[in-house]
């Protein structure tokens, strides 16, 4: 049983906690058990609205982040009463946080979590922060999960590419020979789901059937795609910060239908997936997709459809649940720091090195 990892994920989207337990094999980790929890409304109101600038934040993101940690705790009991192990037999928890700012270029990124209540609650060792020593060298301090895809799904035997559709939708090149590459192409489940949640009162699209009410507006698309993170040059990522709402909101037509705004949403997030694919994996031949998004099925038709000379599968084609992979990545990236070694990809976040992530709290 020695050796066990945790990783425990919640993303932009916010729609509650991710939580496996996993066996390392080599690089690869193998799932043993996983769950997901909902987050309870009151502790959903309170990130929510920490996602935008109001007043006594640092008083409300304290006590948000002490409820998220003690939320993260019952987690992590339930997954071992699950897979019936004792908090002794796992070495670590790697436990990502919420993120609530993501401000590369000022030099910070926040994800709520306090580290020292989650050991203490757990009785397990807990690492977490992982961004600020990226952006600390001068990295984005995102995506963090291409240095995981490369560990978990790269083979010689082909160049693949993989594609996390969170909240924020990453792509990451695994090239059969050569450097790998990733970076945030734009946003993935973010205005799906605000827009849905706006207007219907739903927390997501479920399969799509929404979006595929509607028709895609070519107006509204093309100042979707004017927006300048899309000529960007990676390095690059992306938070709530630059796809929200009320950028939305900005360039809608008072005409524009509900659901043809949502079947506009998809196109925008199908497109420019398609493209970041097209444009910085030309080799690749087989894609991968993960994250939440990869179970909207509207959406995964369409990115297929836009990679018609390419082979488009879920990662549970490769022994891999979608919804499980990122916090994997985060069980990975705490093994990475226990062991002293690199968690970043320069080529990636544009870092000036490799460096160990994260801030360790012993049990």
């Amino acid at each position: 049983m020695a050796g066990l990892y945790i990783g425990l994920m919640s993303g932009t989207s916010l729609d509650g906690i991710d939580a496996i337990l996993a066996a390392p094999h080599g690089q690869q980790f193998h799932l043993r058990t996983a769950l997901h929890r909902l987050f309870s409304p009151q502790l959903h109101r309170q990130l929510l609205a920490l996602q935008a600038s109001g007043p006594d934040e640092l008083r409300r993101a304290s006590l948000a982040a002490n409820e998220l940690t003690r939320a993260y705790a019952a987690a992590v009991r339930s997954l071992l009463l699950r897979a019936r192990v004792s908090a002794g037999a796992v070495t670590a928890i790697g436990c990502h946080g919420q993120t609530v700012r993501h401000q590369p270029a000022a030099g910070y990124s926040v994800q709520l979590v306090n580290g020292a209540l989650l050991a203490e609650l757990t009785g397990i060792n807990v690492v977490c922060d992982f961004r600020s020593r990226d952006i600390a060298a001068d990295g984005e301090g995102a995506p963090l999960v291409p240095a995981f895809h490369s560990a978990m799904f790269r083979t010689p035997s082909r160049s693949r590419a993989v594609v996390n559709i969170g909240g924020i939708a990453n792509v990451t090149s695994l090239p059969a020979r050569g450097g790998v590459t990733g970076f945030d192409c734009g946003p993935g489940n973010c205005l799906l789901d605000a827009w849905i949640s706006a207007r219907r009162h739903l927390p997501y699209d479920r399969g799509g059937a929404w979006a595929a009410r509607g028709r895609v507006a070519p107006h509204l698309l093309d100042k979707l795609l004017a927006d300048p993170y899309f000529r960007r040059r990676p390095p690059k990522s992306a938070g709530r910060e630059t796809f929200n709402l009320d950028w939305l909101r900005r360039r809608l037509n008072p005409k524009d239908r509900a659901p043809d705004v949502q079947a506009t949403l998809l196109e925008l997030t199908a497109r420019t997936i398609a493209r970041a694919v097209q444009t910085h994996c030309r080799d690749a031949r087989e894609v991968l997709v993960c994250g939440g998004g990869a179970r909207n099925r509207a959406l995964f038709a369409r990115l297929a459809a836009l990679l018609p000379n390419r082979r488009v599968v879920i990662t549970d084609a490769v022994g891999v649940a979608a919804e499980h992979v990122e916090a994997l990545a985060f069980a990975w990236l705490a093994r990475q720091a226990l062991r002293h070694k690199p968690g970043n990809l320069p080529a990636v976040t544009g870092a000036r090195g490799p460096r160990v992530l994260g801030a360790i709290y012993p049990a």
